[in-house]
């Protein structure tokens, strides 16, 4: 790792295995926002881009996955990716977030030939198009959540975005189980995917991944997936964002009757998480999904991720972004400032220009001031 990376806080699995389970909150809470830096919360202004939601995986948990068979299975065309980004530029967003379904030409035909329709045998060859068309015809940034596109995929994407990311979910091969979330699914071994974090820790992307809370995972399987982020994070210095993401119920799916994790457990989490990676880590927890979403600052979070005023939140559509007006207002009324960031955080614009894309590094660097933020209209 880069000697600009500061080592994290050397809390042990057992130490963290512990607090999370038996330290009282208010202590727990106490001891992670004396870690958080600052009074800043940040957040990206976003368009979401679901440029496809045909998938070769089926989690128990997703609303966004279909088959062709499925109402609604799509690829996005350019001509919408643009009209999108357009929309996007006009409402003051930097950030194009394209989240995907994984492969699907791996197993449908019907994903092949819409493919071929559009010049491309892959996903993932597409996608890359598209990032170059936001670059070429917008002011916005893309960030992409491909999927296991592999090293070769990934070196691709780099030169084409600003910053990457794959959820890690879940530490745990008990999940693959029968009964379980990720039974039968292609790509949610956890192996796999802690092999395309670090690969994309070997070819120094920017790099957000995180954890899903309340899908049948025990509380030390939840401090097994941030000590196996962290310990990639150690040899890399690549982790950019950790986001801790609650699970929620919705009609139809196989998890429709699973509860959701109440509250405090998310707390408890997003605390532990910036115990484990300390004060240098970007710690998130999506806001659309917690109704008393503001109590997240006082578990040591210091950003909120991506909020658009313009597309919905594609992955959980019953779940609306609050607006900005009242995002400001619910940090503001706890004490921190809100400010706008882009798809890649202050840290790796200035300090660290290896992680940049050559053809990009001069433009994100002139998105921002000094301090690596978007200005203030």
């Amino acid at each position: 790792m880069g000697s600009e990376v500061k080592a994290v806080v050397a809390v042990t699995r057992a130490e963290a295995v512990r607090l999370i389970e038996n330290t009282p909150l208010d202590a727990l809470l106490g001891r992670a926002c004396a870690l958080r830096t600052g009074k800043i919360i940040t957040y990206s202004r976003k368009v979401f881009l679901p440029l496809t939601n045909l998938c070769r995986d089926r989690c128990g948990y997703c609303t966004f996955r279909r088959g062709p068979d499925d109402g609604g299975a799509a690829f996005l065309g350019l001509d919408e990716v643009l009209a999108t980004v357009r929309v996007g530029a006009a409402a003051g967003c930097t950030e194009a977030l394209f989240s995907l379904g994984d492969a699907p030409e791996k197993v449908y035909p019907e994903a092949r030939d819409r493919l071929a329709s559009l010049g491309h045998s892959r996903t993932v060859d597409y996608l890359v198009s598209a990032c170059r068309l936001v670059l070429e015809r917008s002011p916005l940034f893309p960030h992409s959540n491909a999927g296991l596109v592999g090293k070769e995929g990934l070196a691709a994407l780099k030169h084409v975005n600003a910053s990457l990311g794959l959820m890690l979910e879940s530490a745990s091969d008990r999940l693959l189980q029968p009964g379980g979330p990720h039974y039968g699914t292609r790509t949610k071994n956890p192996t796999d995917r802690l092999a395309m974090i670090e690969a994309a820790g070997q070819l120094k992307i920017p790099f957000t991944t995180g954890i899903l809370v309340g899908i049948g995972e025990t509380w030390e399987e939840r401090v097994d997936a941030l000590f196996a982020i962290r310990d990639l994070h150690e040899r890399y210095g690549h982790i950019q964002e950790i986001i801790i993401q609650n699970f929620r119920p919705k009609p139809g799916i196989p998890m429709a009757q699973h509860p959701e994790p109440p509250l405090d457990a998310m707390l408890r989490t997003v605390a532990v998480a910036r115990i484990v990676f300390g004060p240098e880590m970007n710690i998130q927890a999506p806001p659309n999904l917690s109704m008393e979403y503001g109590r997240l600052l006082y578990a040591g979070i210091n950003d909120w991720g991506g909020i658009s005023p313009v597309t919905p939140d594609f992955i959980n559509p019953d779940d609306p972004w609050p607006d900005l007006a009242a995002l400001r207002r619910v940090t503001e009324e706890r004490g921190f400032l809100l400010r706008q960031r882009l798809p890649v955080y202050p840290e790796f614009l200035f300090n660290r220009p290896e992680f940049l894309p050559p053809s990009l590094c001069a433009r994100l660097r002139a998105a921002v001031g000094s301090d690596g933020l978007v200005p203030e209209a």
